[in-house]
């Protein structure tokens, strides 16, 4: 019996995607093996790598300014590829600190060149409850980019209206959010997102990129480091990891039988409002940190008046067939992660669960 999977990431894949796969998993197409097994510059998996690709530019309607590319070392090793990459000589960059990854990603930056916080929601706590507004974050003109990371899994927190950057290109950690909703591509220079939060399994990860950015990249650094490189041979510059992205592939075809990114907004909204009116309804009991405009679809946090209490709630929902509440080591409390994977019977079973939680223990 299949659990309801919370957890933050290598999270929870649907069902439909996990089933193909084991179908396929020894003979993959009449071929007599398994797609593991395939050269990737074989015909076999050549198709699975542009379906991939189609179905995603199809999505979201990525327009021919952009390209997809694949890369590995999930979104920490982008940290500090992309100041590899865009961060030039004699330039700076401005980060936009909104939690815990964007901290990492510029402290990678700072190693490589520099750096300047263009705004940050950080309290006196070293938490974070909510995104900058527009008014808030101060961007320099000659800055070589901004970086943005969409939402945060360790607080709870998400843009729900991007920032405009204006004529500085725009780079966004899109991780943990990408494909909950449509999208407009073309107001983004660089996106990436680790593929084991919406997209599929760990050791991928997917980059839309502006074409003409990525032209405008170093070519003083390693040619396998160079986002150019594998941009211009299609991600099939080495050996790209192929089961990963037949996976993705996977999972996008079955966002598109479900009615595409329009579908995943829907499902995703009626989540968040099921789990956060429990929240609100019982806040006596539970409270949730984040300010509500900027409450996360994806990850939502909240604490219980004891620690004790909260490690009482993981084990019993664990007994009740629910994973991965515990919160990130290093915030604590609940997160429930409700990544398109997760259906609304799952948050409605963890609803119930946290109301009749509160009333036995309230």
């Amino acid at each position: 019996m299949r659990v309801i999977n919370f957890n933050a990431g290598p999270a929870g894949l649907p069902l439909p995607a996990l089933e193909r796969a084991r179908d396929e998993l020894l003979d993959f197409n009449g071929s007599g093996m398994s797609i593991m097994e395939h050269s990737h510059r074989g015909k076999d998996y050549e198709a699975v790598h542009q379906e991939a690709i189609t179905r995603l530019k199809r999505l979201l309607s990525i327009p021919d300014t952009h390209q997809v590319v694949f890369s590995t070392g999930g979104a920490s090793m982008q940290f500090a590829l992309i100041p590899t990459n865009f961060l030039h000589a004699g330039k700076f960059a401005d980060y936009v600190l909104t939690g815990g990854w964007s901290e990492k990603a510029l402290d990678e930056a700072k190693v490589l060149g520099k750096t300047r916080v263009a705004g940050s929601t950080r309290n006196a706590d070293g938490r974070y409850t909510r995104v900058p507004t527009q008014a808030e974050v101060q961007l320099d003109a000659s800055a070589a980019y901004v970086h943005t990371t969409s939402n945060n899994t360790l607080f709870g927190t998400q843009f729900h209206t991007f920032l405009d950057t204006g004529a500085v290109p725009h780079i966004c950690d899109m991780s943990s959010d990408f494909l909950w909703r449509p999208m407009d591509v073309s107001k983004f220079d660089f996106i990436y997102a680790g593929a084991q939060k919406n997209l599929g399994p760990s050791g991928v990860v997917v980059l839309v990129a502006k074409k003409d950015f990525l032209a405008q990249a170093r070519k003083d650094i390693p040619r396998v480091f160079r986002y150019q490189t594998h941009a211009e041979a299609d991600s099939l510059y080495n050996t790209p990891p192929t089961l990963a992205i037949y996976l993705v592939r996977n999972v996008l075809a079955w966002m598109e039988e479900q009615g595409g990114l329009p579908a995943m907004e829907q499902r995703n909204r009626a989540k968040a409002e099921l789990l956060y009116g429990c929240l609100d309804a019982l806040s006596g009991f539970y409270s949730a940190p984040v300010e509500k405009a900027s409450r996360s679809t994806m990850n939502v946090v909240f604490r219980l008046p004891s620690e004790a209490l909260e490690e009482q709630f993981v084990a019993e929902a664990k007994k009740a067939g629910m994973v991965g509440l515990k919160g990130h080591r290093t915030t604590g409390g609940i997160r429930a992660s409700t990544y398109n994977a997760v259906s609304q019977h799952d948050v409605a079973t963890l609803v119930e669960f946290m109301k009749s939680f509160a009333k036995s223990k309230g």
